[in-house]
């Protein structure tokens, strides 16, 4: 059914609290996961951004790696993609281009002036995503093994 979960985070605890759901999906269904994160850098107008787009990068790709090492150790077949732009555009853009069967995040839950303002990338995947969307509200004192990756 599932055989392969894409996983966005964005490197908050809040975020990760979606894993301990998916390792018991992806034990059941036998899936590959797929963790992603969107990188960003933010610079001032008139300075050379390359820097702090490959600082923004690498900082992804060791923070996915990490987690990666766990799920792998308990199992798992793991990737990671650290595609930089857009969060939630990039996101979609990988379910779409690898075709992968189901998007599975935590939602930090924000609603009226906080989401106007901040905006929330899990309305947007859940509007646009040609998938299904598996959306799990992240609680305030998620503790799980994956606390010190």
């Amino acid at each position: 059914m599932y055989k392969s979960i894409l996983v966005p985070l964005d490197g908050s605890k809040l975020a990760e609290g979606i894993l301990p759901e998916i390792e018991k999906i992806a034990l059941e269904l036998k899936s590959r996961i797929i963790l992603i994160r969107v990188s960003r850098a933010h610079v001032l107008p008139g300075v050379d951004p390359s820097d702090a787009q490959i600082r923004a990068v690498r900082q992804s790709e060791d923070y996915l790696q990490g987690l990666k090492r766990q799920l792998t150790a308990s199992g798992f077949e793991v990737e990671v993609h650290t595609p930089y732009g857009d969060s939630a555009e990039k996101i979609l853009e990988t379910c779409s281009r690898y075709d992968f069967d189901l998007i599975a995040m935590s939602t930090h839950g924000r609603s009226g002036l906080g989401r106007w303002l901040l905006g929330s990338v899990a309305e947007k995947i859940v509007r646009h995503s040609e998938k299904p969307v598996l959306l799990l509200r992240a609680q305030k004192s998620i503790g799980n093994r994956f606390d010190d990756a």
